[in-house]
């Protein structure tokens, strides 16, 4: 990185790029946001320098990253929509701005990449066979930061399970699924088999990860990608027990996820449907195996379930 220590965090206002906007001031970062409307930001990030902008204007991106050392791209079409319309131009113009600038990428990667012949431990080399669309995309995007890697803008990704936390918004299954941000508590809702194995990520220990890579930009390669554990639950029903003992009450209701309802409407409403084709990661374990990770670091930055879970119930303001 040079001296500047400046960033350009595209998507501040969501959860991966409100969580990195804050680890990086925490450190002593300047970091500059775009945003289309600045002065209507609910809940602004006290330290951020706004730039009016879009990051789908590539004019806007370039100009916003000059003097940038990192370009933390934390963008994504809301609710599942228009993927295929909105993340690539945009990752498009985060990688022209990098080529501008000499920035490294930093890109929050997932799981939607893999099908279900890399199951149930998944390793950042695995066979990218995405059985959706949306993981199509994804596979498009890293296969173009790849390739941007080996014209000299480099990159890295961190790939990790379902992010909840306390500034998670409704693309997450946490605060869209699982409870009602801004109410009490009278059931908790759980989309998967209660048996199956899934994967978490608190976005503080997501964002604390990417702060100790990025901290180590000389040893990282051009194109640079770890695997996240996170919070894994070997039955996965386990974080619906976590979050009704964090609401106080160990006895709510547990209730199954309407996925008839989804089923019904996903002809005709494009967030089921898409919320459809992720069907397959709540029926199958998946894990992402973070030795890589581990052996670069020395150890993955993890809060405690109970506290990780407590703090996400009280930023979405269903508890004290």
């Amino acid at each position: 990185m040079t001296d500047q220590k400046t960033a350009l965090v595209l998507g501040a206002t969501g959860g991966i790029g409100g969580e990195m906007a804050r680890a990086l001031l925490a450190r002593g970062w300047q970091v500059r946001a775009l945003n289309r409307n600045p002065a209507n930001i609910l809940k602004p990030i006290p330290g951020i320098e706004w730039r009016l902008g879009d990051a789908m204007n590539q004019t806007d991106v370039v100009t916003a990253a000059k003097g940038a050392a990192l370009i933390v791209h934390g963008v994504n079409p809301a609710g599942y929509r228009n993927w295929r319309g909105l993340a690539m131009p945009m990752l498009e113009n985060t990688i022209a701005a990098a080529r501008a600038t000499g920035a490294r990428i930093f890109f929050p990667g997932t799981v939607y990449n893999f099908g279900q012949e890399t199951f149930p431990l998944i390793a950042e080399d695995a066979p990218q066979q995405p059985r959706t669309r949306k993981g199509a995309i994804r596979v498009q995007m890293e296969a173009c930061l790849r390739q941007a890697a080996e014209q000299g803008v480099r990159t890295l990704i961190l790939r990790a399970g379902d992010f909840f936390g306390p500034e998670t918004t409704t693309n997450s299954w946490l605060s869209a699924a699982m409870v009602k941000p801004g109410r009490r508590l009278k059931y908790v809702v759980y989309p998967g088999q209660p048996e199956v194995g899934h994967a978490w990520a608190y976005l503080p220990d997501v964002a604390e990860t990417a702060m100790r890579l990025i901290e180590r930009n000389a040893d990282l390669p051009p194109f640079a990608v770890f695997h996240f554990d996170g919070h894994w639950f070997e039955h996965g029903i386990d974080i619906a027990e976590a979050v009704r003992r964090a609401a106080g009450n160990p006895r709510l209701p547990i209730r199954r996820f309407p996925w008839w309802l989804v089923r019904l409407a996903s002809p005709f409403v494009e967030t089921f449907r898409e919320m459809r084709e992720m069907t397959y990661l709540w029926h199958q374990p998946l894990r992402l195996d973070n030795r890589r990770l581990v052996a670069f670091l020395g150890e993955e930055p993890h809060t405690p379930t109970s506290d990780a879970v407590q703090a996400s119930l009280r930023g979405l303001r269903c508890a004290s």
